[in-house]
């Protein structure tokens, strides 16, 4: 005779041994339950879909719910069963793409020339329809049982597991994280670029975070229980500790990362140093606290790839914010500027913490709708803006004054913030230039890019609002604080204007005001979304380069099926100004991923052709 499969690990709590271990968690005795329903259950994780084969042994009568701890196939190959018996499939936040819509992956993944380490690719073959994403530092209840859901990336960047308590045991289901005490199901599986171990350093805290929680029983996707987590936790972070401090020139000590993120500038200003750009803290004497910019927090490095399974926002900072500073609340929090790695977070932080997203209104728009415009670094989802902040004026915030200034450069659409702390004037000045931020260290970089809208003159005008403001201390997204001296203003004033010479040097300016990008013409929304016959507005914008009154004609060019109104379009355009056309295009089929159109624009003479596209992802009628 066969073995079963299945052995009970606690009481209602079931391990199948499939391509994973298969845990059943049953609904409690107690649990108001018809009996034309019966008992039922929710798996953590799914393996080939065994589970189904052998509910009666277990006493369940129906499986309500699946919740993964990660994408991998071994843990999920078998989820198409799950969607034949209508069980509602949920998943870690950072990898819903993997299961939602992993043909995106298979057909965008790099194969030549790869350095991307990270195994997306043991990923499943097809997708499968997720009902929803599992709420990390919060709970919600399945089947009757309340499951806490922790962030605890390493072995791949989302991975989450679940705590459940059951007689009054803490049990964890940590996926594969570990395996048994001091060791891994896999170092393969944790090495996420070519060269750096975001991965095992990313295991070394999530050990350390789950040993605060008081568990009773870890119980692993590979693996036998463990039960004594403390040990095994501990013995896996200290392990693994010695591998990354092995592949480092110099140790990182991880422990004090993860409880001392925090460096103060002032007494009541934090510098968070776990974080991949400059996170700011400022404390209130009420005990609540203001973020400025919250991107990608206790960070061990980013992973390869651009997908959003590769970018991983959580909280970790928190607890020792708490514990070290006295915040009882994060009230609020500023970005500088709408760029991942300063905005990663945000929607994770009102979600858990309840915090207020005040946005300039230069940026709120791109937060709220970041595939309107064609922008570098844009965040994969809208961010709501709970406050809008007009440029140029103040807003307080308990004992503080805070002053909003337009600070183009970098990106033409950032912000820059001016309040006084602890006798300090402080400028939040973000990713405008590079530097060490020590005196008499390598020249400082003026930082900008094209596609961020930079415009010639942008940096003249930061160093005359340096200027006016005379700040004692200047904080920035990626570098060290720099205390203010007029030879550093002065630099800065100078690099502005050089920049300026040296772009008019390069440039037909005289002939042609290109701007520094050399866009004239832009498409907007640039990335949509629409169903087959469906009518999609776009608003063409054109800018003139000349002096003089211009006569731009604009021409339509679109897939085979497509028809727009009007299809050619003529504007006049004021001497170095810009006007804008509306056209309504209904959208043919078939369906595909990012049919492009573009539009031909002539400026008087000067015939620019095919010079601004916006992509379209067309689905079937009903689907969007």
């Amino acid at each position: 005779m066969t073995e079963s499969p299945v052995s009970e690990i606690a009481p209602g709590i079931f391990r199948v041994a499939d391509t994973c271990n298969v845990y059943v968690v049953c609904s409690p005795a107690n649990a108001d339950e018809s009996a034309a329903r019966g008992r039922t259950a929710f798996t953590i994780d799914f393996g080939s879909g065994l589970v189904l084969d052998h509910l009666h042994e277990m006493g369940v009568d129906r499986i309500t719910d699946v919740l993964m701890t990660h994408h991998h196939r071994d843990q999920g190959q078998g989820l198409p069963r799950a969607v034949a018996e209508d069980i509602r499939i949920h998943v870690p936040p950072v990898e819903r793409d993997l299961f939602a819509d992993v043909e995106e992956m298979w057909q965008g993944r790099t194969l030549y020339n790869d350095y991307n380490l990270r195994q997306d690719k043991f990923s499943l073959l097809e997708s499968v329809p997720v009902h929803d994403v599992v709420p990390e530092y919060r709970s919600r209840t399945y089947a009757g049982t309340p499951v806490e859901v922790v962030p605890t990336p390493g072995h791949t960047t989302g991975s989450v597991s679940y705590l459940v308590e059951r007689d009054g045991r803490r049990l964890a289901f940590t996926g594969d994280l570990i395996y048994a005490p001091g060791k891994v199901w896999s170092l393969a599986a944790t090495q996420w670029s070519y060269v750096d171990n975001e991965g095992p350093a990313m295991t070394v805290l999530s050990c350390y975070q789950l040993m605060e929680r008081d568990l009773d029983l870890l119980l692993p996707s590979h693996g036998e229980p463990m039960g004594r987590p403390q040990l095994a936790l501990a013995q896996l972070a200290t392990r693994m500790s010695r591998y990354v401090d092995s592949r480092r020139p110099y140790p990182w000590d991880l422990r004090d990362r993860l409880d001392n993120p925090f460096t103060p500038l002032t007494e009541h200003l934090l510098l968070n140093r776990s974080s991949n750009s400059c996170s700011y803290v400022l404390l209130s004497e009420t005990g609540a606290a203001l973020f400025f910019d919250y991107g990608y927090d206790m960070t061990t490095g980013l992973p390869a790839g651009g997908d959003r399974a590769s970018r991983r926002p959580w909280l970790a900072s928190l607890p020792a914010l708490r514990r070290n500073h006295g915040v009882t609340a994060v009230e609020v929090a500023l970005p500088t500027h709408y760029h991942d790695d300063h905005v990663a977070g945000l929607n994770l932080l009102r979600d858990v913490e309840g915090t207020q997203i005040w946005a300039p209104a230069n940026v709120a728009g791109i937060l709220k709708a970041p595939m309107v415009q064609d922008l570098p670094c844009t965040w994969y989802d809208p961010i709501p803006v709970d406050r809008q902040l007009p440029l140029g004026e103040s807003f307080t915030w308990h004992e503080y004054e805070i002053t909003v200034h337009d600070l183009p450069g970098h990106t033409r659409y950032a912000a820059a913030y001016e309040f006084v702390v602890d006798g300090v004037t402080v400028l939040v000045t973000s990713d405008q230039q590079v530097g060490t931020g020590v005196p008499g260290g390598r020249r400082e970089v003026l930082n900008y890019q094209y596609r961020n809208r930079f415009r010639i003159g942008d940096y003249q005008a930061s160093a005359d609002l340096y200027r006016r403001v005379a700040p004692g201390l200047m904080v920035s997204g990626h570098w060290s604080p720099r205390w203010v001296t007029d030879d550093y203003l002065d630099m800065l004033t100078h690099e502005g204007e050089e920049q300026v010479r040296i772009h008019h040097d390069l440039l037909p300016l005289e002939e042609y005001e290109f701007g520094a990008d050399g866009v004239l013409a832009r498409i907007a929304p640039y990335y949509s979304r629409a169903e087959t016959g469906a009518v999609v507005r776009f608003r063409v914008g054109v800018t003139n380069p000349r002096p003089s009154t211009e006569k731009a004609v604009v021409r339509l060019v679109l897939p085979v099926g497509w028809v727009a109104v009007p299809d050619v379009a003529s504007i006049s355009l004021p001497p170095l100004g810009r006007e804008e056309v509306e056209v309504e295009v209904t959208v043919g089929g078939p369906t595909r991923r990012r049919a492009r159109m573009a539009v031909d624009v002539s400026i008087g003479d000067l015939r620019l052709g095919q010079h601004a596209e916006a992509l379209v992802d067309v689905t079937h009628s009903g689907s969007t």
